[in-house]
């Protein structure tokens, strides 16, 4: 015990006062008058009887007030450790991981039974939670002391198709840490896969009053093969002309040969053998498949002997159908962009579009549901009927590519996209004669795979209002370049000038080929993600709430969603292998293959040395050594020093009250 004040001590001279008021009190008799003293013998009366204590309990309660009164002034502490928890409670959790890789032989079986006896040592009056670990933290029961719950929620908690993250799990721990407000025990049961380590060893940090028990159920590191990616198209129009290539590892393996099988619709379309390096890859390619109209379920297999056979095979889908009409609406005589559109439409497309042209004027009698997108090249003056179509058809999940040029520079506002033509930007020719494009987004499908569109000279461009677009490329004047709107369940873009070789030389150069196809893609909807998605992927279900109806069929031909979600939610999450049936709000159809993280599959166990600091047993040693040269935590008591005095003035108070209705009866 210590005191925070010392100086107060000093007031402890004052306890002298009641002992001076109690021992000191004098003798008083009233005098009486008295002939003659001079036959009484003169003697020394004795005063031990007046220097007598009276009222003991009085003076020991005024005596005690006193000395509360200074201890608290001198604001008293005791020491107790860090971490020190009234009652020594501790949160117990119970991490079990039940990601992909646990499915290797009874590893999952083997992490339930060590979960089990974590929680009979459980100490009774501690509180516990069981988590099961995966791509995120699922919390199988709330903090509570039911041990029968407990072990239910350990039981239940199944093998899934996810990849697993010690470093949300560490997120996790902190949370809970600062929730709880106790110290937390928690104890990770998994096969420490090197790959669920997070790239910074800092997202492993572990509050301060959080211990970390590891629990291994793997023995070593395992070889394993597995078909690690599969590069298709998404659309396929040739069956003859298709290009398939997987891509074979050996995950810690040694060299060897592996058979590798392409299947489509459950038929076998080819077989190849490879050599797979030790620890390395390899590729297989496949031209032409047998593929059937409309979209077909395919994988690749291996032969392979190790324990993981579910990364052995790899999902992808892909739809065989006729080239898609595009429209290309233009200005009468206005031929020129059509001219170079076309030409990089069809090298670039192999076959996947089919051209049509009409005059802005002849378009309004057409239907444009057939169409798998519309180009507006640099229009002034649409019919009413065509417009208003447009819109409708826009909505419904059709695209839009507007080129903007001198002609749309006479309207207000641009078709469909709806916001205001401000002025067109043509070049100087006194100073800097043409323009070039400046910043970009290339993180867009658009423009991945066309680079930065360098040298290309830009010489008009019409300056359009983004509103509520997202600008996807600008010109080095800060003139948006590239535009791209949602309306409804479609999409419109906007080139801020024109496919001829007049207002820029765009089509002379290499970046315009690839543009035009990943554009026309992009519009049509295809292409915009791969063949495949990994586990815990989000696929778009519709642009707006409430927005038309969507069903979604999982793997096992269930319906993934209630009447209420399949009405309000905008994406869905895949948590399963295998293939998605997904009908979108905006009236397409689409099968969507799901794949395990091929990280998984790389069942080398993390360093011995990592796991450890992990669990911070050199932090620990260090922390005490530091803890016996370091001053231990205070926590102050004057609070309850002076609530006992308080208590003390009452009973002070009660027996200086008795004393005084007794002392007239003593005179």
């Amino acid at each position: 015990m210590g005191f925070f004040a010392p100086w107060f001590l000093a007031g402890l001279a004052a306890l002298g006062l009641p002992v001076y008021l109690h021992l000191l009190r004098q003798h008083k008799t009233t005098p009486k008058q008295f002939a003659s003293l001079m036959f009484f013998e003169q003697r020394t009366q004795s005063s031990i009887k007046h220097r007598r204590l009276k009222y003991i309990a009085l003076m020991c309660a005024r005596l005690l007030l006193l000395l509360l009164l200074v201890l608290a002034f001198a604001s008293p502490f005791i020491k107790r450790p860090p971490g020190f928890v009234a009652g020594g409670q501790k949160l117990l959790v119970v991490a079990v991981d039940n990601s992909y890789s646990m499915r290797l032989g009874d590893r999952l079986t083997r992490a339930k039974s060590e979960a089990a006896k974590v929680l009979a040592g459980r100490g009774g009056r501690d509180q516990a939670q069981v988590l099961a670990i995966g791509s995120s933290v699922h919390a199988m029961t709330q903090t509570i002391t039911d041990g029968n719950e407990l072990r239910a929620a350990v039981e239940a908690i199944q093998a899934s198709d996810s990849r697993s993250s010690y470093g949300e799990f560490a997120r996790a721990l902190r949370a809970l840490e600062q929730s709880a407000r106790m110290p937390v025990e928690a104890h990770l049961i998994s096969d420490m896969q090197k790959s669920s380590l997070p790239p910074a060893f800092v997202d492993l940090r572990l509050g301060d009053k959080t211990k970390l028990v590891l629990h291994s159920v793997a023995d070593k590191s395992l070889p394993n093969y597995a078909v690690e990616s599969v590069t298709a198209p998404r659309s396929v129009f040739d069956p003859k002309k298709a290009r398939i290539q997987a891509t074979i590892s050996g995950f810690g393996a040694p060299a060897a040969k592996r058979t590798v099988t392409l299947l489509v619709n459950g038929k076998s379309s080819g077989s190849k053998t490879v050599d797979v390096p030790e620890n390395g890859r390899a590729t297989a390619e496949f031209v032409g498949i047998d593929a059937n109209y409309g979209f077909n379920r395919a994988e690749v297999r291996i032969d392979s002997a190790d324990t993981l056979a579910g990364d052995d095979t790899f999902y992808f889908s892909l739809e065989r159908s006729d080239p898609r009409p595009v429209l290309f609406v233009h200005e009468g005589r206005q031929t020129r962009g059509l001219l170079y559109y076309k030409a990089a439409l069809e090298s670039a497309g192999e076959g996947a579009f089919l051209m049509e042209s009409v005059p802005a004027e002849q378009a309004g009698a057409l239907a444009l549901q057939k169409y798998g997108f519309v180009v507006l090249s640099d229009v002034g003056v649409l019919p009413n009927t065509f417009e208003e179509a447009l819109k409708g058809y826009v909505r419904a999940g059709g695209a839009v590519l507007v080129a903007a040029g001198p002609a749309s520079a006479g309207r207000q506002k641009l078709p469909v996209y709806e916001e205001a033509v401000n002025e067109t930007r043509y070049a100087s020719r006194a100073a800097e004669r043409f323009l070039v494009a400046g910043s970009m987004d290339l993180t867009h499908p658009v423009l991945r795979a066309t680079g930065r569109w360098e040298n290309v000279k830009f010489y008009q461009a019409t300056k359009v209002d983004p509103g509520q677009g997202r600008v996807l490329a600008r010109l080095g004047d800060d003139t948006p370049l590239l535009l791209e709107k949602r309306v409804g369940e479609g999409r419109v873009m906007v080139f801020t000038s024109t496919f001829d070789n007049i207002s820029n030389d765009f089509p002379l150069r290499p970046s315009f080929v690839p543009f035009v196809e990943q554009s026309a893609r992009y519009l049509l909807g295809s292409e915009v993600r791969p063949s495949s998605l990994p586990v815990d992927s989000y696929v778009e279900l519709r642009a707006e709430k409430g927005v038309g109806t969507v069903e979604v069929l999982d793997p096992k031909g269930k319906r993934a969603m209630d009447l209420k979600q399949a009405a309000a939610a905008q994406s869905f999450l895949v948590t399963e292998t295998g293939y998605y049936d997904i009908g979108r709000a905006n009236g397409r159809h689409e099968l969507v293959a799901v794949n395990a993280d091929r990280k998984e599959s790389d069942l080398t166990l993390a360093p011995e040395e990592t796991l450890t600091l992990w669990q911070g047993s050199e932090k620990q040693h260090q922390a005490e050594a530091a803890a016996q040269a370091e001053e231990e935590q205070k926590q102050s008591v004057w609070w309850y020093v002076l609530l006992a005095a308080c208590l003390l003035i009452v009973a002070e108070s009660l027996l200086a009250n008795r004393y005084l209705t007794e002392a007239p009866g003593e005179a």
